[in-house]
């Protein structure tokens, strides 16, 4: 498959997981695994955490943006091994032009900011009442967030490949 193919599968994929089982981190995480690889299960299980702004918190960054950075970084971040051999400025430049790009986008990076731009308000997602009162306002924007950062990710991999 061609890039944009693979990227269009991502989208795809990232988009119907989010649509279906929700957890933006994990969905784009999926896709990209499912698309061009290099994600393991263990970053799949330990993205949960990040979902709805982190820990379902809602200030924290946007989940699907989350999960785009960590797919990033396990191209381009710093080696354990490597930790005192610099900052590792190729992940933070890449990392900022996905965040750039979202941002340009939605207009803001955190959970609650998409919040706002898709139902005109904030939601405790701790409450169940709440989160229902969000699933049904957002509709499928959240779904096409986690498929347009899985896209943009798959795009800028083979932009700048390993």
């Amino acid at each position: 498959m061609d890039t944009k193919d693979l990227a269009d599968a991502a989208y795809d994929r990232a988009f119907d997981l989010d649509v279906k089982v929700g957890c933006c981190p994990q969905c784009v995480l999926t896709a990209i695994k499912e698309t061009v690889g290099g994600i393991t299960d263990e970053l799949i299980k330990a993205s949960h955490g990040l979902s709805g702004g982190g820990s379902l918190d809602g200030g924290g960054t946007c989940g699907a943006l989350s999960g785009g950075l960590l797919a990033l970084g396990t191209r381009r971040g710093r080696d354990a091994d490597k930790l005192t051999a610099g900052r590792g400025m190729a992940n933070f430049e890449i990392g900022q032009q996905l965040t750039e790009r979202f941002r340009q986008e939605y207009g803001a990076t955190t959970c609650e900011g998409l919040q706002l731009r898709f139902s005109g308000r904030t939601w405790d997602f701790w409450k169940a009442e709440e989160y229902k009162g969000f699933s049904d306002a957002r509709g499928d924007r959240c779904a096409r967030a986690s498929g347009l950062v899985a896209r943009w990710v798959v795009e800028m991999l083979a932009e700048k490949p390993d």
